[in-house]
C-alpha cells in the first residue's frame, strides 16, 4: 500500500499479491486516514505501507514533512507490527497530471484532486516496487 499524504486528502494505492502493479485504490479526507486504514487493514493483508516522501528539487523536505512525521507516529501506535517505509515522492504529482491529460479525460474530471492524488499514490506505489524487485 502507499499513501500520498496531504493535509486535506490522502491519495491511496494498492498492489496485487504478486506485487506487479500498483493500482489506485481510494482518496481519503486526510483527518479521517487513520480510521479507514483501520477498517481497511481488517479486511485486507497489507505487508508495507509506503509513505511519500516530499521533497524540493534540492532534497530538504517540505512544509509536510512534521505531518506526515506524526501520522506515521499514529499509524505505528495503532498498528505496531505494520512495515512502514518512505519513498521519495519527488515529482509524482505532476506526473500525475501528466498522465491523467494523457489518458484523453475530459478537462473538468483532470481538475478533480481526488484522481490527482490517487493516481500519485499509484505512481509511488509503482516506483517503490520497480526499486524492491530483485
Amino acid at each position: 500500500m502507499a499513501i500520498d499524504y496531504g493535509t486535506k486528502r490522502t491519495g491511496i494505492a494498492v498492489t496485487d499479491p504478486l506485487q506487479i502493479i500498483a493500482n489506485g485504490l481510494d482518496t481519503v479526507e486526510t483527518n479521517q486516514l487513520l480510521e479507514y486504514l483501520e477498517a481497511y487493514f481488517q479486511e485486507e493483508e497489507v505487508e508495507t505501507v509506503v509513505v511519500g516522501e516530499p521533497q524540493h528539487a534540492d532534497g530538504t523536505p517540505t512544509y509536510l514533512e512534521p505531518h506526515i512525521i506524526g501520522f506515521i507516529r499514529k499509524l505505528k501506535k495503532q498498528q505496531p507490527e505494520m512495515n512502514i517505509v518512505r519513498q521519495d515522492e519527488r515529482f509524482t504529482s505532476v506526473m500525475a497530471k501528466e498522465a491523467l491529460l494523457e489518458s484523453g479525460l475530459k478537462k473538468k474530471k483532470r481538475r478533480e484532486k481526488g484522481l490527482i492524488d490517487k493516481m500519485a499514490a499509484t505512481i509511488l506505489l509503482q516506483e517503490y516496487l520497480e526499486a524492491h524487485k530483485y
